[in-house]
């Protein structure tokens, strides 16, 4: 069937299925799911009609391909950040960072994950499972950067690194939906520095 899985691609078709995917990914994190219709992915991709839906039965299956892509992409990322922290300076690092990147855009658009997880989890079983799993193990990766920690002396032994990395997380997602709202990214500075600022009264002196 046209658009499956486990339909047999050339390389020129797996080009173009990347190139749809790809932008359909730039349209919903700019626009959203929502208003985002499958005409407006076929023109930005420079796709016909038949190669999308050669490709994609519906806008579901898109959507479904997109957050396996936007997926890869953040935790990917994120593993990358995370791995050589092993510091609470380092932690301060990694905020910096995702505050920076918020603040060239003026706060916009949100966390990739988070606005289709608010778009799509009441919606569609299958995209709610599939950001769950994903948020899931970038919390993870939270929870074990702070374990790092403890077990590096940098944090005290009762210092609950699962309790942490849920706090941490959700102060960044929370972070990113206020400076959507208000186009700044100081919300988000300071979510993250309340956040941080909990973990690090757990610091061994």
């Amino acid at each position: 069937m046209p658009g499956t899985s486990g339909t047999r691609r050339t390389p020129r078709g797996l080009e173009t299925r990347s190139r749809i995917v790809d932008s359909a990914a730039k349209l919903f994190y700019v626009r959203g799911v929502n208003a985002t219709t499958l005409d407006d992915v076929r023109l930005a991709s420079g796709t016909s009609k038949s190669q999308l839906y050669n490709h994609f039965e519906d806008k579901l299956a898109l959507i479904h391909a997109v957050i396996d892509l936007q997926s890869k992409f953040v935790l990917a990322r994120e593993e990358q950040r995370l791995r050589g922290v092993k510091t609470l300076t380092g932690l301060r690092r990694w905020r910096d960072a995702l505050v920076q990147a918020n603040s060239l855009q003026d706060g916009s658009y949100g966390c990739a994950l988070g606005a289709m997880s608010i778009e799509l989890s009441d919606n569609d079983e299958r995209s709610r499972q599939a950001l769950n799993a994903s948020l899931d193990t970038w919390r993870r990766m939270l929870v074990e950067t702070l374990t790092r920690l403890r077990v590096l002396g940098v944090l005290a032994e009762h210092a609950d690194p699962q309790r942490l990395g849920t706090g941490l997380l959700a102060a960044l997602q929370g972070g990113y939906v206020l400076a959507q709202n208000a186009h700044n990214s100081e919300p988000m500075a300071v979510a993250l520095d309340m956040a941080l600022d909990h973990i690090a009264s757990f610091a061994r002196h």
